[in-house]
Order: structure tokens, then sequence, then C-alpha cells
């Protein structure tokens, strides 16, 4: 597939009764909070895809303009307020704006299965100071796919699905509702005293020179699969997730105890040997009171969900269920509170802290990150030609970060997973990721530990 750029510029706010677009620029700040500094210090990237007809590129291009007025973050750039503190400065200096076509059918060269083609989608998200781009390919049979970057400081998945809800609003011409709150501080002053009642060192901050994950490299190619789970596996998977337990565990907990299961019997992993699950949780209906959905920024922080790979591969279903659970009930107000409370205190810069994350990591393995679209709403992403018939992320083969989405190849209802594994770990994932039946899943991780371990032997250690 070629896709072949026709333009590509800086677009800027485009304020109303204001010829020069630029003439309205000023130079406000808006100082990060403590969420956003622990953040992925790293652009993402999605694409999502309408069929014909839909509004010519110049509506697109007019209606981002405009929402760029209200959502100026995003035509800002990174930088630093007067005291030093990081901070996005309002300059407007604009999104990069594309427009690409492709001289093919869309379904002739982009299939439902997750692929490299993506790539040529989107802007690349590597070595930009813009803070967000946007792409738009137009295909020969009319599908118009638009791609789009985002710099994670700038706000979590709801944040971003906030913008472009807007965004789609102002396109059809209609009013885009209440704006974004762009006081990213003012919800979370620490308490006085401060009350740090958990352990944050190692779950949003590490020591500077350590490494939370394994700093393994990985030597074979790593591959992305989409599982397809139709609303009637899910409805059986919750049932028997629930069937031996007191909780009713929601959708969400019982895929990811059957993903953190099936994926860690994929790897072969030693039954001796830990693995984690890492899981972003959304923090506004949690902290008391609840900070405003129209809250723009990052408010996330992550629950881990820890287990020996023998106890969870030998265990009931529900045994993982419940490890997700209390730990995803455990972040609540109390935990979030504590959050603001030590990294507001001095120990952060004592101890020389850095956020936990680690955009050099290649591979998870024996662990799992996890992000979970479920809740966005998509549904109203309307531009105009009705909603998009897909909405994923793009091509990330970073092995063991899985996206959990509402599907768009399926009936309402069913669950998108992509997950990205070794290669030579894919057959034996294939083989049990729609299994019900424990004993078969547990017998086929005895067959893969009884083989020789290609993991170990085909990745390198770069602490």
């Amino acid at each position: 597939m070629e896709v072949k750029i026709e333009s590509s510029r800086l677009l800027k706010p485009a304020y109303e009764g204001i010829d020069d677009p630029s003439s309205g620029t000023t130079s406000e700040i808006v100082k990060l909070s403590l969420f956003d500094k622990v953040t992925d210090d790293a652009h993402f990237a999605a694409i999502c895809a309408f069929r014909a007809p839909n509004p010519p590129n110049s509506v697109w291009e007019n209606s981002l303009a405009k929402v760029l007025t209200t959502f100026r973050e995003w035509a800002g750039r990174l930088g630093e307020d007067a005291d030093g503190n990081p901070a996005i400065i309002l300059n407007d200096e604009g999104v990069r704006f594309v427009e690409a076509s492709v001289d093919a059918i869309h379904d002739d060269v982009i299939t439902s299965e997750p692929s490299p083609a993506l790539l040529g989608l989107h802007p690349s998200p590597w070595g930009v100071e813009e803070l967000a781009q946007v792409q738009l390919t137009r295909f020969a049979c009319g599908t118009l796919v638009v791609g789009f970057t985002f710099h994670h400081k700038l706000g979590d998945g709801y944040g971003t699905t906030h913008f472009l809800v807007s965004w789609a609003s102002a396109c059809r011409g209609v009013d885009i509702g209440s704006g974004p709150m762009h006081d990213r501080t003012s919800f979370f002053a620490p308490r006085d005293p401060p009350q740090i009642e958990f352990e944050h060192r190692m779950a949003e901050y590490r020591p500077k020179g350590t490494r939370f994950l394994s700093g393994y490299k990985p030597t074979e190619e790593t591959v992305v699969h989409r599982v397809h789970f139709t609303k009637e596996f899910i409805a059986k998977l919750k049932v028997k997730v629930s069937s031996r337990a007191n909780t009713k565990y929601s959708t969400f907990e019982s895929l990811m105890a059957h993903l953190w299961r099936t994926v860690t019997m994929a790897r072969s992993v030693e039954a001796g040997e830990t693995t984690r699950l890492r899981i972003a949780v959304n923090g506004r209906h949690r902290m008391d009171p609840e900070v405003p959905e129209e809250y723009f920024g990052n408010l996330v922080l992550w629950a881990y969900c820890s287990s020996k790979v023998g106890e969870l591969v030998n265990s009931p279903l529900h045994y993982a269920a419940e490890v997700i659970h209390s730990q995803v009930t455990r972040l609540n107000d109390r935990y979030f509170r504590s959050f603001i409370d030590f990294a507001s205190s001095k120990v952060v810069e004592e101890e020389d802290l850095v956020p936990l994350t680690d955009p050099d990591a290649e591979a998870l393995y024996p662990d799992v990150d996890v992000n979970s679209w479920l809740g966005f709403p998509m549904r109203f992403m309307d531009f105009g030609g009705g909603k998009p018939f897909y909405f994923i992320p793009s091509y990330f083969p970073m092995e063991g970060l899985l996206f959990v989405v509402p599907s768009f190849f399926g009936e309402d209802g069913s669950v998108d997973a992509y997950v990205p594994l070794f290669e030579s770990n894919l057959p034996t994932f294939q083989n049990i990721c729609y299994s019900l039946d424990d004993k078969i899943e547990t017998q086929t991780y005895a067959n893969s530990c009884s083989l020789e371990k290609p993991v170990a032997a085909l990745m390198t250690s770069t602490s």
C-alpha cells in the first residue's frame, strides 16, 4: 500500500473574528499536575475510519481549527513556567495537519488484523515537537481514515476522547457542549499534615538509575494478534469466573483474568517466577469529591496485580479475577490522596525518585500491561457521516502491552484484545485463547514448559 502525502502543515486555532489566527497567540501556560508528571513521556497513536459519504477535508480542517480555540493545549508545546515547573505553553504553535491519499480500495489493503501498514496512516510519533498530529487519508473507494498522535502529557485516554467528541460536534456544526477544565492543580492540593498511607516507591516512582521492568531486549520478532471475544463468549466467561466466587466480576475483570493467565501460559514462564499485571485506573470517579468529567489532563494511577506463575495457571480462573478485583478496588480516594501527599512532599527530590514509566522498554515478559478503552464514548464520534466503523490503536509491537477495546468487527457487546507476543509464543496462545476448559489450558502450559524455552534463549539482558 502506497500512501501519498498531499500536504503537511501546522494548523493553528481559528479565533472567531480574527483573520490571522497567529495574532491571537498568547503566552499563557498550563502547569502540569502530579498525575501528568508520572505518566508516559511519549506520543501514542490511534486510528479511526469512516465510510463514504463523509465531509470534505476542508470541513475537518476548519472544525479542528475551531475546536483548538477551546482545547488550546493540543496546539501548544511542552515547556516550563517562570519557576521551572513543567508546563504546557499555550502559544498556539499549532497541530500538524496532514492530507494523504491511497489509490486503492480500503478493504483490499487494510484488514481487521493488526499490521505494520497502519503506521502509514498517521504521522510518525517519534522526535516531533508538536503535541498533536492529525492525518486524513482518503482511499479510492471514498473511505476516510483519520490517524492521530498525541503526547501523553496532554491527557489520558478519557481526556483525549473528550477532545475527539468535541471535534466531531464542531465538524457537524453543532455546539461542542461543556468545554474542558484547564486547571490541572486545584483539585489535587496536598493535605496538611500529609497522610501517606501507601507505598508509592515502585508503584509510581523508582530510584533514578533503577528499572522496574526486566530490561530485556528481544532478539526475535514481536507480533500483534487481535483476539475477538464474542458477546456469547464473554457471557460464558463471566459465568465461569463468578460461579465459584462470592463476587460478580465485571467484563473487564473476567477478560483480564483470562488474558493474564493465557498470555502467561503461552510464554512458558516457569512456575516459580512472579508475573505482574499493571492496569491503568481512571481516578475521576474514585476521588471524593469526584473530579468532573470535563477535567482535561491525566488522572490515572496503576493497579499492580501480582502472582506466582504456578498459582496463577493452576488455580481456578476466579483466583486471577479476585486478585485483579482487589487491587483495582484498592485504588480509592485514600490511595489517590496518599499519592498526592507523597508526590507533593520533599521525598521525591531527596531520594532522587523518577517516574516509574520506562520509555525504552521493548518487552514486558513476564509481566503484562493493559490499557482499556471499554469505557470511552466512541459512539458519539460522529463527524457528519456516522460513527467510525473502527477505532483502534495503531500497530505497536511492544511485547506484553495489551489494548482492550469495544469491537468494531462484530456484534455490539463484543470485545477485541490486541495482544503483542514473541512470534514463538503466538501458536500456543492461539490454541488456548478461546478455551474455557481449565484442563486443556493447564495441560498445554505443562507441555510447553517441557520443551526448550525459546524466550530465555532469545533475550539478552541490558542491565
